[in-house]
């Protein structure tokens, strides 16, 4: 199974609330702070929601 890394590369200030929550739910504080994920449809979903503020990796898993 694929698994996604992903990290957050802009920051959240100034960012609408849905938007800072993604990127909580996600898993990720502070600038440069990167989480390992399996990728599925949610996962999937709340990338592409705040696709300007983070990179995304695929790696093997």
């Amino acid at each position: 199974m694929a698994k996604l890394q992903i990290t957050l590369v802009r920051s959240v200030i100034g960012r609408p609330e849905n938007q800072r929550t993604t990127v909580k739910t996600l898993g990720l504080r502070k600038l440069n702070s990167s989480v390992v994920h399996n990728d599925n449809p949610a996962i999937r979903g709340m990338v592409n929601k705040v696709s300007h503020l983070v990179s995304v990796k695929e790696i093997e898993g």
